[in-house]
């Protein structure tokens, strides 16, 4: 964690106990300023939030932690990849919003022109995009508008993926095998992972299945997949049951895209320490 040692100002908090006021604002789903005093005043917790959420400290840890669990093998690189839409409280939207942002990497720097957030059938949305390993514990975790599809965050969320190595040796990117549902079904998907050696695992629409069989020997080949694996894809929606008991996660109350994904990596902390704390 960053110090603040030998910088102009008062020194930091405890580091613990600032972290778990975080946490417990997210889990509880309450204003800032409802916050308990026995975190410390509300405004040391969520500046000490807003700052690691612009300079990437927790995206920082994220990788730190990840780097340890390759290193004992809890990292299981059979990924899966999906979306899930939380709503955006009136308290997140108040702020002014240019449609078509660019989309939020992890640049913490970077504040989308729209703020991640649009208007699709349930309103004011926030769609919260994670790929995860086979053991349903988040990887990478990017933020889009709600209406936003989501094949095209596919080729984001794959270039996000980025896993150093504890000793000598180039970080590990490419997972052995990447399952999706039927949304993530076009020849630039497929394309993209064939190209980096990776096992596709998506199943093909019906309409794009019709179209082929339409077209006959021009058509090409018909899609084929894993299918036992495919059954395994379900880790990624019971990931996003483990983020949504975060109430501050499953709803977005918060104005900025930056602290709202920042908050969403901060759980994925503590779901690596726990697996990390596990580990004999």
């Amino acid at each position: 964690m960053p110090s603040s040692s030998g910088k102009a100002g008062r020194p930091f908090n405890d580091h613990r106990l600032t972290t778990e006021g975080i946490i417990y604002r997210y889990r509880a789903g309450i204003p800032w300023r409802d916050l308990p005093p026995h975190f410390g005043a509300w405004q040391s917790v969520w500046k000490r939030h807003r700052r690691y959420s612009l300079d990437g400290t927790w995206d920082q840890v994220l990788a730190a932690l990840l780097t340890r669990a390759d290193a004992v093998g809890l990292i299981s690189w059979e990924v899966s990849v999906d979306s899930t839409v939380n709503r955006a409280h009136q308290h997140g939207t108040n702020l002014p919003r240019h449609t078509g942002g660019p989309v939020e990497l992890q640049e913490p720097a970077d504040e989308p022109a729209d703020h991640a957030i649009g208007k699709s059938r349930g309103g004011l949305t926030t769609k919260i995009h994670a790929l995860v390993d086979g053991n349903k514990r988040p990887l990478v975790l990017l933020l889009g508008p709600g209406q936003g599809g989501d094949a095209p965050m596919f080729e984001n969320l794959m270039e996000a993926l980025r896993v150093e190595r504890a000793g000598p040796g180039r970080a590990r990117t490419r997972p052995d095998r990447a399952m999706a549902d039927k949304a993530y079904s076009s020849k630039g998907i497929r394309s993209y992972l064939r190209t980096h050696g990776i096992q596709c695992v998506i199943p093909e629409k019906e309409d794009q299945k019709a179209n082929r069989k339409r077209k006959g020997s021009v058509g090409g080949r018909p899609v084929t997949y894993d299918k036992e694996a495919y059954k395994r894809r379900n880790v990624v929606e019971r990931s996003f049951n483990t983020l949504k008991q975060w109430r501050g996660l499953a709803t977005r109350y918060d104005k900025l895209a930056q602290t709202y994904r920042s908050a969403a990596v901060l759980q994925a902390v503590v779901i690596w320490t726990a697996a990390l704390g596990d580990t004999p």
